[in-house]
């Protein structure tokens, strides 16, 4: 036994010393550069946020209540109104989940009061989805133009993408934008009219998109979730251009569809996996404008069930989108994107590793000579002590991030379900950072030497980037973040309350505070 407790300290002692040499220093400092890198971009992400907050507040006491939907009281005239232009919204389901009766309400009953349509589109009626969301029409049906699509199987590309073009054709003759949701969104009241008014005012937007807040549901795999998005979310608050893009919120030209411009409809078509990345790709190439209005940010409650197993799913999934391209330079930007991303993950994780080897060599050296001399003579807790700061500094500037969106969200839903960031395990946070940095590489490496991925029941397996064959599963019982039963019993709401104002040229908005599920 002491044997082993002297090799254990001889171990342990050896350890201390070879991180403290000028390599493993370095490493530890240029983690700690991570951290403050990532929290000065959060303060300049809420910077952003904040002034959208300071304009709305001016506003509303100034006496325009309703600035959560415009800048101008003078946009509600009905003058104003019936000249906006149409606007489809097409919108992939799968599956049925905890929180999507909830989202399609928010989705549907948006105060746009110029012509608008809602496609929800279903690979087939055996979904969870159809019948919860065909009642869901009924019900509106005096308020709502809306429609379900049966889209059928995809052969070529990925169920989502042939479900939003085969929305495209579907689409109404006259509509000039196309709005893309993802069925897991919670949208403002205002969403639609503010990403209209963007598009009108500036012609040059190719695709206008936003991002979403997540609303971790408590356990170790939500708040996985909710870090991997929060340094993404840097890139979607500059209040207007941006190189980012995602799929869960995308406006576009219909004529854009139409035309096939650029080729996008074939590029999505023949082998599409991911439909941002691939539109992203596609903008990029021909200089075209992506552009992220502040008021784009959107609830995204996640499932209270999220197991640590589906949140890797969601990983895979994630990294499995830099395995798919429609051009060399796209393959080229997208290897960049993979060995940078790997190489910041584990650079972020390894200080923490090398600082519990320092807080052991200090616990340790009082009863051990050997640790005792090398706890002496290293610079251990120097570096731990700088960690931490950065650590601190970090955790602070996505608190106040996410402070500041909640508080944003707030207002841009003011009858609306309104969220805390009281329900945050901030200690789970920290947690969340180093696991999904760890994992992140891993699942990178996976998904490039695997070129295959199970989503939602679907198999698809990839060769040269594009998607070249599929295989449905059908194992899979739960598909997305929302937790939705893919082959479950079929629901719907238990419950509802209506608020009904403005003009008759803008519809009701119904958000019941609970479903039962």
């Amino acid at each position: 036994m002491a044997a082993m407790e002297a090799a254990a300290d001889a171990m342990l002692a050896a350890a201390s010393r070879a991180f403290c040499s000028s390599v493993a220093v370095y490493f530890q400092i240029q983690g700690c550069c991570i951290a403050l890198l990532l929290a000065l971009g959060w303060a300049v992400a809420s910077f952003v946020r904040k002034k959208e907050v300071r304009k709305m507040r001016r506003k509303m006491e100034n006496g325009h209540s309703f600035a959560f939907l415009c800048d101008d009281v003078d946009e509600l005239e009905h003058s104003v109104q019936e000249k906006l232009p149409r606007v489809s919204v097409i919108m992939p389901l799968k599956g049925l989940g905890e929180h999507n009766l909830q989202n399609w309400r928010t989705q549907i009953t948006s105060l746009y009061g110029g012509p608008l349509e809602f496609l929800f589109v279903l690979e087939s009626k055996d979904d969870p989805a159809y019948q919860a969301v065909t009642r869901l029409i009924v019900e509106y049906k005096d308020k709502l133009e809306a429609k379900v699509v049966i889209a059928g199987f995809s052969t070529t590309c990925s169920q989502k993408i042939h479900n939003q073009l085969i929305g495209v054709e579907k689409m109404h003759k006259d509509t000039k934008y196309v709005l893309f949701l993802d069925d897991d969104v919670r949208l403002h009241p205002g969403t639609v009219g503010a990403l209209t008014k963007e598009m009108e005012k500036n012609p040059e937007i190719f695709i206008q998109t936003g991002y979403p807040l997540d609303l971790p549901s408590g356990s170790l795999g939500s708040y996985c979730i909710y870090e991997y998005h929060m340094p993404c979310s840097m890139g979607f608050a500059t209040g207007g251009q941006t190189f980012f893009l995602w799929g869960g919120c995308m406006m576009m030209h219909a004529d854009d569809f139409r035309q096939d411009l650029y080729g996008l409809v074939t590029g999505l078509k023949n082998g599409g996996y991911s439909d941002d990345m691939t539109l992203a790709a596609i903008a990029g190439q021909h200089k075209r404008l992506i552009w992220s209005p502040p008021v784009a940010v959107f609830p995204h409650p996640l499932a209270s069930d999220l197991s640590f197993s589906r949140y890797w799913n969601y990983l895979r999934k994630q990294t499995f989108v830099l395995e798919s391209y429609v051009s060399k330079v796209n393959w080229i930007m997208n290897r960049a994107l993979f060995g940078v991303h790997c190489y910041l993950s584990w650079g972020f994780v390894c200080p923490y590793v090398m600082a519990l080897v320092h807080i052991a060599t200090t616990l340790r050296a009082p009863y051990s000579g050997i640790v005792k001399e090398a706890a002496e003579s290293s610079c251990g807790l120097k570096l731990v002590s700088f960690l931490l700061i950065c650590t601190l500094t970090e955790l602070v500037s996505m608190w106040n991030l996410t402070r500041v969106e909640i508080q944003l969200c707030n207002m841009l839903s003011p009858e609306g379900q309104q969220d805390s960031l009281r329900s945050y395990n901030w200690g789970l946070v920290f947690v969340a950072v180093l696991v999904d940095n760890f994992l992140y590489p891993m699942s990178a490496f996976r998904s490039h030497f695997s070129q295959s991925i199970n989503w939602s029941g679907i198999r698809y397996y990839l060769k040269d980037g594009k998607v070249f064959k599929i295989e449905r599963e059908n194992s899979s019982k739960y598909t997305d973040l929302g937790g939705k039963h893919l082959y479950g019993k079929k629901t719907h709401p238990s419950g509802k309350s209506l608020l009904s104002y403005l003009s008759i040229s803008l519809a009701q908005w119904h958000q019941p505070k609970k479903y039962d599920i």
